[in-house]
Order: C-alpha cells, then sequence, then structure tokens
C-alpha cells in the first residue's frame, strides 16, 4: 500500500516518522494509502530546512518571487484535473465541486504575482526641515500553516502563497485525511523554480500540531478549523510569541424574505446546503423563513433535496459525494435522530442511504428538517455534512436577531427583492462575510476571508490585504542628510517637527 511521505527541503522523505493513519475513499470505504504521522524532531527537521531557504528568499527581489508565482499559477492550471481527481478519492466531494476549489485557490496566488504593488511603502518628503520619513515591510522569517480536510487545495492557498511572495517560507501540516494534494503542491512549486527548503510539507496529528504551536523558530502560524481548536491554536501559539491567524467554526443563516423569487432561492440554497455534502466552512446550515415565505420555501426545499443526485464523486452525474469517514456519516445522522427526538420534523430524511456498487461509502443524503428551535442541537452544533435546517420567523427583524444571537459569525445570506431591507441587513447582522442573493459569499482574493464572534479568534483575517499585513511587519525610517559644512543642532528635548 502507498505511503505518504513528508516533503522537506525539495524532496519526498519519511524523515523520523514511524507512525502512519489509514487514507480512506469516501466513495468505496476501502483504504486507498497510509499517511506519515510526524514527530517533533520531524517538524524540527522541516523548520530548520525552511530557516536555512529564508536566508536567502527572504531577500529575493519581488521580481524573483513575482516570477515564481507566476510559473506555480500555470502549473495550477496544467494540473487541475489531477489536482480535482486526486481531491476527490481522499475526500470524496465530486470532482467539479474539486476545480472549483482549485479556482478559487489559484486566485490567490493570481493576487500573490502582483506583490510588487501590494508591497509598496510610503513616503513623506520634507516633514520638518530637510527630513524625509518613508515606510517599507518585511518578511517575518518561517510561518506554518495548519489546514481542514474540506478544503485541502484552497485553504492552504489561501495561506502559503501570500507568505512566499511576501519573503517568508513555509511548514504545511495538512490534514491527515486528504493529504495527497499537499504533495503535489510542493512538487509545482519546485518546478515553478521555487528554492528547496521554501515550501515543506508535514503530516500529521496532535503532536505535529504541538510542535508547530511550540516551536521557537516559527514566528507565525494559519489556522482553519473547528472553534475548539482555534482557540487552543491561538492560545498556545501567541503564548510562544507568535502572529496568529485562527479561523473557527460556523452556522451560517440564509433569510428568505416573501419577496424573494422562490425558486432563484430554492436551487441556490439546495446547493450551498447540500453541495460537498454540506462539508463546507460557508456552507449554510440554516434557512430562516420569514412569514408568508415559509410554507411554499419548505415544499419546494423539500423537492429539490429529493432530487439532488448523490454518487461517487469521480461519477459526471453526481452532484454530491459521501463525507469524508465513516465517524462523519454517523455523526450527522445522529443529528437528524436528535431533532427529530427534540420535537422538529424530518421532512427528508437522509439517513441510511446506499449507493449500486459503492456499498461500503460513507454516503448519507440530503436532509431537511422544518420546525427547528434555537435551543436545539441540531441548531447550535456545527453539523458539518448534508442538513439543513429550517427555523421561521415571523419578520426580518426576528431573522436579524436571530442570527445575531448565534455565536457564530462567519457568513450570511439573504434572499430578497427589496433593496431597502438588503441595506438594512447587511449593516445590522454581526457576520463577517454577507451575501445578497448569494448563499456562499467567500470573498475574492483581493479582500480578506474572517468572520466574527466565534467563527474567527483573534483579529486577523486571511489572504488579500490582511495576509500581506500578517505576513509581514512595517519598518519605519526617518532620514537627514546634513550638508558637509551645515552645523545642526541637537536638541535634548523630545524632537518636534519645525
Amino acid at each position: 500500500m502507498k505511503t505518504i511521505e513528508h516533503w522537506i527541503n525539495g524532496a519526498a522523505t519519511t524523515a523520523g516518522s514511524t507512525r502512519t493513519a489509514p487514507v480512506w475513499n469516501p466513495a468505496t470505504g476501502a483504504q486507498r494509502a497510509k499517511v506519515l504521522l510526524a514527530e517533533t524532531s520531524d517538524v524540527d527537521t522541516a523548520v530548520a530546512a525552511a530557516g536555512k531557504a529564508f536566508e536567502e528568499w527572504g531577500s529575493a527581489s519581488l521580481s524573483r518571487r513575482s516570477r515564481v508565482m507566476f510559473a506555480f499559477r500555470e502549473l495550477l492550471v496544467k494540473h487541475e484535473t489531477e489536482l480535482a481527481k486526486l481531491i476527490s478519492a481522499e475526500h470524496g466531494k465530486v470532482v467539479d465541486d474539486a476545480r472549483g476549489e482549485i479556482v478559487r485557490g489559484r486566485e490567490v496566488v493570481e493576487y500573490a504575482c502582483g506583490i510588487a504593488d501590494a508591497l509598496k511603502g510610503g513616503y513623506s518628503d520634507q516633514v520638518s526641515r530637510d527630513v524625509d520619513v518613508f515606510s517599507f515591510r518585511q518578511p517575518l522569517g518561517v510561518c506554518a500553516g495548519i489546514t481542514p480536510f474540506n478544503f485541502p487545495i484552497m485553504v492552504p492557498l489561501w495561506m502559503h502563497p501570500v507568505a512566499i511572495a511576501t519573503g517568508n517560507t513555509f511548514v504545511l501540516k495538512p490534514s491527515e485525511r486528504d493529504p495527497s494534494a499537499s504533495n503535489l503542491v510542493a512538487e509545482l512549486y519546485a518546478e515553478a523554480g521555487l528554492p528547496d527548503g521554501v515550501f515543506n510539507v508535514v503530516h500529521g496529528d496532535k503532536v505535529a500540531v504541538d510542535a508547530i504551536l511550540e516551536h521557537p523558530d516559527i514566528a507565525a502560524v494559519s489556522f482553519v478549523g473547528s472553534t475548539p481548536i482555534a482557540k487552543y491554536v491561538h492560545e498556545r501559539a501567541t503564548a510562544t510569541g507568535k502572529r496568529v491567524q485562527a479561523l473557527g467554526g460556523a452556522k451560517n443563516h440564509a433569510v428568505v424574505l416573501p419577496d424573494a423569487d422562490l425558486e432563484y432561492a430554492v436551487n441556490h440554497l439546495t446547493a450551498a446546503a447540500f453541495g460537498s455534502a454540506g462539508q463546507r466552512c460557508m456552507a449554510i446550515s440554516v434557512a430562516v423563513a420569514v412569514g408568508d415565505a415559509a410554507d411554499a420555501l419548505v415544499a419546494a426545499l423539500a423537492r429539490k433535496a429529493r432530487e439532488v443526485k448523490v454518487g461517487p464523486g469521480d461519477d459526471p452525474s453526481s452532484e454530491m459525494g459521501p463525507v469524508v469517514t465513516g465517524a462523519a456519516k454517523q455523526r450527522v445522522e445522529n443529528a437528524v435522530v436528535s431533532a427529530a427526538e427534540q420535537g422538529a420534523t424530518v421532512v427528508v430524511d437522509g439517513r441510511g442511504l446506499t449507493v449500486e456498487g459503492h456499498e461500503g461509502g460513507f454516503f448519507t443524503g440530503p436532509s431537511l428538517v422544518d420546525n427547528v428551535r434555537p435551543a436545539m442541537d441540531v441548531y447550535r452544533e456545527e453539523i458539518f455534512g448534508p442538513v439543513l435546517a429550517i427555523v421561521r420567523a415571523e419578520s426580518i427583524d426576528e431573522a436579524i436577531a436571530l442570527i445575531n444571537d448565534n455565536p457564530y459569525g462567519n457568513g450570511t445570506a439573504l434572499f430578497t427583492a427589496s433593496g431597502e431591507a438588503a441595506r438594512r441587513f447587511q449593516r445590522e447582522v454581526t457576520v463577517g462575510m454577507i451575501g445578497v442573493n448569494v448563499p456562499i459569499p467567500v470573498p475574492m482574493s483581493y479582500y480578506s476571508f474572517g468572520g466574527w464572534k466565534d467563527s474567527l479568534i483573534g483579529d486577523s483575517p486571511i489572504h488579500g490585504p490582511e495576509g500581506v499585513r500578517f505576513y509581514t511587519r512595517p519598518k519605519v525610517v526617518t532620514t537627514r542628510w546634513p550638508q558637509v559644512a551645515q552645523s545642526v543642532e541637537a536638541a535634548f528635548t523630545f524632537p518636534t517637527s519645525h
């Protein structure tokens, strides 16, 4: 059976690892590979390689860094199909969905191609007599990323292109559930001309995570995952003096007003709730039906949920694949049971689904649960699966209050034909990313991605301008060049402009 190795200092390596974990094919339930699990010494080796590479890469010209990013971008295009099939085989999502995540990740690489513009400093002439001030930004050193299983290409691409383009080196610890794509990315970086040691991949579990958080030579850590782990990462890493981006969980609401185009809203809600089997941090997991919209919305959503074609990710006719593991399937189906026991109405029950020829796969169908109340587990917990809860509200005021009372604040959406309602909604909800008739409002790469409340621990969003600021620190230089014959007396008082 294939063993997925680490990538350190420009080459695949087992390093000192002896432990492994299984990598499954979610569509069949069969093990397709095993992945090495790093020890602390393996993280030390990767960080040492990255530290050595920083000595040269941190001073590389902006033109050279941009050329590497342009070349890397072209290789991502060239290998898109290969990457998408690899993602589908280990994650379970359909191949077209995997292509979508590659494209959205590649957009960050395109942003990084223009790093010279993003790193422009400032200059102020004659701030005082014969005194000028200018500023510029410099890289931090060795940075690290800890990324989740649900986007094995896109989320890491939200991190390392910006970090590397700004002059840092990088150690990535991807999810051990779908690790292969990260190794292929490392190979593409090498082909693009990135020097050995600038980008490294260390596979592993909590041992590797803790080694990263505690390593004295890592300057910054970027994390995407659940809120409890985001809090853990933030606490442990900041305690050792690191900068931290820590993006947590979500419970994304979509509000449907009576004036919304029902067919449009239903089509987009169905895709946003059940695409990628609901395993997206921006998936819609709660639909808030306002007033007279409720009954017709539930009936239409039930019809569409039953029509979703569930099958293996490599089948072009499949719209939704399996969830990532057998444990994930059990957790999702338990959530439907809990909802019924606590008084909700299970309108569409996706439990017990089998796919012909893939009876051992981790499949569960779309589930639609109506009459959900905020106290229920199906509302409170991040299920991370194809379960859409319907909460009924009497007014937009009640819908906004519901969203604002939720501890998460990642993404939200409003379906309406009213500009007044949309403007009010976007100003009043305490959520970081908002869509108006757009159910999954993931910002473009030249904006930054990040929620509010328990969806973002700390205050550092990811990619875009915030990413550039996160991976660099500023210097401000004040200069005076006196003429040789000129006498400039020094003052013992605090300097001021004159």
